[in-house]
């Protein structure tokens, strides 16, 4: 190949650097920088013909001839292979390959060879593009990527199949047709297996997982993923990693997938460490050795953060600051310039560091740890110690940071309440219409003109449209409004679908973001309590920053999380097992029902907890189009959780009453889903948990008392009323004096609605009569109390129209008489 470099930056190519200039790394995967390599081009070549890098063009076109005889157009395909061969014979170079790789077509960022043509000439054009095709199907010429891309070569793929006379790939197209694709996606893999063997020059069975992943970071890199709009942000070759490693064809232990493959993990210690290059070789084995002895009680987080200040942001400034320092005894000049250097961000100087307390935290830890330690190890650690730089006075004020930065998150929640309302509506507004004009849109065939709420619209009928009717697959929905712009309302309705349950999940559970990407199928049970009632709960998973929660659901969390089980389980199928990346601790979880999942591409993946910030922060734009107030506010996952905490203190049940509600009793939900998912799929989620418990202080999982579990059962009868149920959290009494019409807790049962019509005349009855008497201040009290009224016939309104949705529980058995 001309370049098999493998750099794949976020960043456009720089051609020109300065002197000191440091290359960017050419993915944020650094792992996949050194896993990635192109295959040994083997010592013969694959060539379905034999070696033609020196035959005449009159065998080539013999060649052809034979191949295709029968076929329509022999004449013009063999006046286009004898253009471009003619065209290269002009170059320098023994065989075609060298002549090839001479030619200006070759390099990166090449012009197409049609440019060879003469002006206007458009038969020629093509004609010398069908030539090329033949020279790369026939191995004569192996190009670079660039060289290939940079020409159109229109179904290259099947052609290059039918030419290579090779079982094996007939077999990875076969396994391809039968996988779960769109015919895009199909396409995409058979194109890029047949280019990634094209531009390195081997057979499938040389292809190997770093070789393919050299592909997909090239085609990254250079901005050629096939159908990447967006340039160079997408990995290429997703479907034929899935379909080559269904096949068995990579070695076992390799990664199902690409992005998997892709991914680094954890680091060890010594890598973490090694992320900032230190001179001072035994301050280096020093951190190593400390973190190492850290690492056993803390995280993965923790511990890549403690990494960071300690190496990047104490010693490595120091040795800038002070070139030479031989140890931790630091004088009175350098600890200042070191604390005037850690005051800004070292990404941006301009932007002053609002709290270092964590840093000076993290470094007075590290002497104060080795002091302790000398006194029972002197031989490892006493030649480190050394006075503390760090003062308590240098600390002094951390409380009152604290309150500074509670306070300020207090200002941002204030700020965001009265705006809650605004966000939900626009969120769910546009998520209803989108799912109205979607249902409008399939209802109507293709190229068919339909009206919506008023405005017209009418169906694509592209080629692409007909293309995906033809293969018997139902075509996205795009469709062109009265400005005539196209919209793909199946993307965008998906993507409105997934803001608006994430909102919905968020806002009436509290739950944290890591939280919501985390829910599994397996996170929804139920308790029947002896009187037959069933109660709805969302478990939570522990973790080490905050204990496990078991949550009532209400009717709205009820409702998102069943819309989202109605949108994964299609004609009855369970919830689709998926590995979960974790961002954080950077490990793979065991194959599990994730409820926040949804295809992307070839892969279905669990959506990022950054996606949700991203969806937010469009919504929060979009509105301040309109609404000035939105015009330096975002909504983060976090707000939503502040929010709901102003209103609850806690949703969640007692720590060790949720337990045994998830299995200290006999309540038979979690082994029922045996009968819905493998039994391995519930035993890793009973794991999953485990672990996590494991993580929390023993305190939290004391036995439950009979009088507990009476209060347990009572709470849920107190909260009873005449017009539905309370929501209010458990173990909390009513805080509105039990005026329940105008408490936000009050859940009507639509059963009620009657009544609520009774107490609406009632009240108008009453304020007839304050009028005649002139009570004005009844009046203001009777017509408050309507608007809260007339707000739950809304809600009751609205939620009688949603119906029924299975969430996939299995029903405890009938108690045996």
């Amino acid at each position: 190949m001309a370049d098999t470099q493998t750099f794949t930056a976020r960043n456009r190519r720089i051609e020109h650097h300065d002197e000191g200039f440091v290359q960017s790394p050419i993915t944020r995967f650094a792992n996949a920088e050194l896993k990635a390599a192109p295959a040994p081009i083997p010592s013969i070549p694959p060539g379905p013909f034999g070696d033609l890098s020196r035959a005449p063009v009159s065998e080539i076109v013999r060649i052809i001839d034979r191949e295709t005889k029968g076929q329509p157009n022999a004449a013009r395909r063999r006046r286009s292979v004898e253009l471009i061969f003619a065209s290269l014979e002009q170059m320098a170079g023994t065989t075609w390959q060298e002549k090839w790789t001479n030619s200006s077509f070759d390099r990166e960022g090449a012009e197409p060879v049609r440019l060879l043509a003469r002006e206007g000439n458009r038969n020629e054009s093509a004609d010398l593009t069908a030539g090329l095709k033949m020279a790369f199907i026939l191995r004569i010429i192996r190009p670079s990527l660039s060289g290939f891309r940079a020409n159109r070569i229109v179904n290259y793929a099947d052609r290059f199949r039918e030419f290579q006379a090779d079982p094996y790939l007939d077999e990875f197209f076969s396994a391809v047709d039968r996988r779960d694709f769109s015919h895009n996606h199909r396409y995409r893999a058979k194109f890029d297996v047949a280019v990634a063997l094209t531009t390195q020059g081997i057979a499938l069975k040389d292809l190997t997982p770093p070789a393919l992943l050299h592909y997909a970071m090239e085609a990254k890199r250079l901005g050629l993923t096939y159908g990447n709009k967006l340039k160079n942000t997408r990995f290429a070759a997703h479907g034929a990693w899935q379909v080559l490693h269904q096949m068995g064809h990579f070695p076992p232990g390799t990664p199902p997938t690409l992005r998997t493959y892709v991914y680094r993990g954890q680091l060890t210690i010594e890598q973490l460490v090694d992320r900032y290059p230190i001179e001072h070789q035994g301050v280096r084995k020093l951190l190593i050795e400390y973190l190492t002895r850290r690492r056993a009680s803390t995280d993965y987080t923790t511990i890549s953060a403690l990494s960071r200040h300690l190496v990047f942001t104490f010693w490595a400034k120091i040795e800038k600051i002070n070139p030479g320092q031989q140890d931790l005894v630091l004088s009175p000049q350098v600890y200042d310039q070191w604390r005037e250097a850690i005051k800004v961000w070292d990404r941006d100087q301009n932007r002053k560091r609002i709290d270092d307390s964590p840093i000076l935290l993290a470094v007075r830890a590290l002497y104060l740890d080795l002091h302790s330690w000398a006194i029972n190890e002197p031989e490892r650690w006493a030649q480190w110690v050394a006075p503390c730089p760090i003062s308590t006075r240098d600390l002094k004020g951390f409380a009152k940071r604290k309150r500074e930065i509670n306070q300020r998150m207090a200002n941002r929640v204030r700020a965001r309440q009265p705006l809650l309302p605004l966000l939900v509506a626009h969120v769910e507004g546009r998520h209803d219409h989108l799912s109205a004009l979607l249902q409008s849109a399939q209802a109507v065939q293709l190229g068919e003109a339909f009206v919506h709420k008023g405005h017209h619209y009418r169906r694509t009928n592209s080629s692409q449209d007909q293309i995906w009717a033809k293969n018997g697959e139902e075509p996205p929905v795009r469709v062109i409004d009265e400005d005539g712009v196209i919209h793909n309302i199946t993307s965008t309705e998906e993507t409105a679908f997934w803001e608006w349950a994430g909102l919905e999940i968020l806002r009436h559970s509290g739950i944290r973001i890591e939280e919501l990407c985390e829910l599994t199928h397996l996170s929804i049970r139920q308790y029947q309590r002896p009187n037959g009632e069933v109660i709805a709960l969302l478990v939570i998973a522990p973790s080490k920053s905050e204990r496990e929660r078991v949550i009532p659901m209400s009717a709205d969390l009820f409702h998102a999380i069943a819309q989202v089980i109605r949108r994964l389980t299609p004609a009855g199928r369970p919830v689709r097992l998926l590995n979960r990346y974790d961002h954080h601790e950077k490990t793979w979880s065991e194959p599990m029902p994730y409820l926040m999942q949804r295809q992307a591409g070839t892969q279905r993946m669990v959506i990022a907890s950054t996606t949700f910030l991203h969806m937010f922060a469009r919504s929060c734009k979009e509105l301040a189009e309109t609404n000035r107030v939105f015009a330096d506010t975002t909504f983060t996952p976090h707000d939503f959780r502040r929010l709901f905490a102003t209103e609850l203190v806690n949703g969640g049940l007692p720590v060790h009453i949720g337990a045994a509600l998830l299995g200290h009793l006999d309540l038979r939900t979690l082994q029922g889903y045996v009968a819905v998912f493998a039994e391995d799929v519930v035993a890793n989620y009973q794991r999953f948990l485990t672990h996590r418990r494991s993580l929390r202080p023993d305190i939290e999982y004391t036995e439950v008392t009979p009088e507990e579990w009476a209060d347990f059962e009572e709470h849920f009868d107190k909260r009873k009323v005449e017009l539905g149920n309370c929501a209010r959290p458990y173990g909390t009494p009513c805080n509105h004096e039990h005026a329940c019409i105008r408490c936000p807790m009050l859940q009507v049962n639509p059963k009620m609605l009657s009544r609520l019509s009774e107490i609406e005349k009632d009240l108008l009855l009453r304020r007839k009569r304050a009028q005649e008497e002139h009570w004005l201040g009844e009046i203001e009290g009777i017509d408050s109390t309507l608007v809260f009224l007339r707000s739950k016939k809304a809600e009751v309104a609205r939620l009688t129209k949603r119906t029924t949705t299975d969430l996939g529980i299995p029903r405890p058995r009938p108690r045996e008489i």
